[in-house]
């Protein structure tokens, strides 16, 4: 659970002293949620700050509001993009809001900032002798890093040595150490094999697992949900209904969004995503796949499965195909044919491959419900194409070109012509079974306890009692500035 209390008076005063020295000033959550209460010299400093720069005042820009320009951006209203019935195939309405416009390119900065910043100001981390950990099957890990680069901690990035090109690159120039773990985005045991070694190694360090740690919950929670909810106020008419979101189980973090959600419309439905190639929620199945970054062979300890009513699964050749359909010239001068708007498709490269199986699984989850043109579906674009470029020309080097015929062929079969096969809406049953595998992983291999797991599934205060934290949360982190003494000097 969440622990706010203060573990070391020791530690705190180091992170205080090291903020001081490395001008750090910590953002608050409410900040985070909306940024018109970020005081208006930090704004006029970040006119000369590129979004991906090496730069405290970055942490300002964890949110969804941010100015969709790489450099010197303020803010504005939630990113979003809604898609067309031209190019879904169905009449419900599926709206996703965009990551590629938080630092790194992607939204795990903002649940690794959800997991840190609680340690720090409680002195639970101690940056000047403990190094951070990120486990992770891509984008959490570069966030992780990015964010200790940010608050002058020692990192450590472990995710799988099959992940793209680009994010190695990356990590080399921001995080402490960069390991690289056997297999895929399906291999997480390895990930985690790896933490229990650190852990014996008898360094001085802390892990965040993004798969465990509910400030990555929290943070999803009281952020990306009130994102969504933003969006929902902009764009719904009088007879509009939100009918639900669709997401990849990854972490689970983000699916908290959806926990959110369904505490605003309680009649909404969550439909939690994953690989065909690896049905663990839907056959208690195992394999590997290429939706890049959501990891799984397991459930989560941080997913809410009795909030979850439906499993759909989305095979990688789907998400695939349709990242070449998105990305190619062929492809986009194909759908712009079909009608698809061309500022539409100037637009797609902002969704990433487990974007796209995000945007499969509501156009699923829509055919199944026979959603309307007056229902809407949310859902996340976690990162873009950007990360992905390397596979586009693995691609072409491994297939050949993107002619008109194969633009065709996979819109057709891809897009316009998924159905409902793969896909399970879960009884009471359904869900404890689902639930019940995370004993395998977590209470067997992870050291939680039988009593939580029963807990999480038995005591309905359990999962209230990790919301509604940011009140108390902010208190810490004014705290945490006032201490420092920055702020004030502004």
């Amino acid at each position: 659970m969440i622990d706010l209390t203060i573990h070391s008076e020791e530690a705190l005063e180091n992170a205080v002293q090291r903020a001081r020295e490395k001008n750090i000033i910590l953002p608050t959550f409410k900040q985070q949620r909306n940024p018109e209460l970020i005081p208006d010299k930090i704004k006029e400093k970040l006119a000369d700050v590129g979004l991906w720069d090496l730069n405290p005042l970055n942490l300002f820009r964890i949110t969804w509001h941010n100015e969709p320009v790489t450099s010197g951006g303020g803010y504005g209203g939630v990113n979003y993009l809604e898609l067309p019935k031209e190019l879904t195939g169905v009449d419900a309405r599926i709206v996703t809001i965009i990551g590629k416009w938080f630092p790194t390119g992607a939204h795990k900065v903002g649940a690794a900032f959800g997991c840190l910043v609680p340690r720090l100001v409680t002195g639970q981390f101690d940056p000047t002798t403990q190094k951070a950990v990120w486990p992770s099957t891509g984008n959490y890990c570069r966030g992780g890093a990015y964010d200790s680069n940010l608050l002058a901690c020692e990192s450590i990035a472990i995710l799988p040595e099959e992940m793209s090109k680009e994010r190695f690159d990356w990590l080399a120039a921001v995080a402490g150490e960069t390991i690289a773990t056997p297999g895929s985005e399906s291999n997480v045991k390895e990930i985690f094999d790896k933490c229990w070694e650190l852990r014996e190694s008898g360094e001085d360090l802390v892990i965040f697992n993004q798969f465990d740690e509910f400030g990555n919950y929290l943070w999803h929670y009281e952020i990306t949900g009130p994102a969504m909810m933003e969006v929902l106020d902009q764009i719904m008419g009088e007879d509009d209904t939100y009918r639900g979101v669709a997401l990849n189980t990854g972490s689970g973090g983000t699916l908290a969004s959806g926990d959110y959600m369904k505490d605003q419309f309680p009649t909404s439905k969550i439909a939690a995503s994953e690989a065909l190639q690896c049905p663990t929620l839907l056959q208690n199945g195992f394999g590997a796949h290429r939706i890049e970054g959501i990891g799984d062979k397991h459930v989560p300890w941080i997913h809410n499965v009795k909030n979850t009513d439906m499993v759909v699964a989305i095979d990688d050749n789907a998400s695939i195909g349709i990242m070449r359909l998105f990305n190619e010239p062929a492809g986009q001068a194909y759908l712009i044919e079909q009608g698809v708007p061309a500022e539409i498709v100037e637009q797609l490269p902002l969704l990433g491959i487990s974007s796209i199986a995000n945007i499969q699984a509501a156009i699923k989850m829509a055919k199944y419900y026979e959603m309307g043109e007056n229902d809407i579906i949310m859902t996340v674009a976690t990162d873009s194409m950007e990360m992905y470029e390397s596979r586009i020309t693995e691609y072409r080097e491994s297939e050949g070109e993107f002619t008109p015929l194969d633009a065709a062929a996979r819109f057709h079969r891809y897009l316009l012509g998924l159905e409902t096969d793969n896909l399970q809406e879960l009884t009471y049953a359904d869900r404890k079974r689902i639930h019940n595998l995370k004993y395998f992983t977590w209470v067997e291999q992870q050291g939680k306890t039988f009593e939580e797991i029963q807990a999480q599934w038995y005591d309905e205060n359990y999962w209230d009692s990790i919301k509604g934290h940011i009140d108390e949360l902010d208190a810490l982190i004014d705290q945490f500035n006032e201490r420092v003494g920055l702020l004030a000097e502004l």
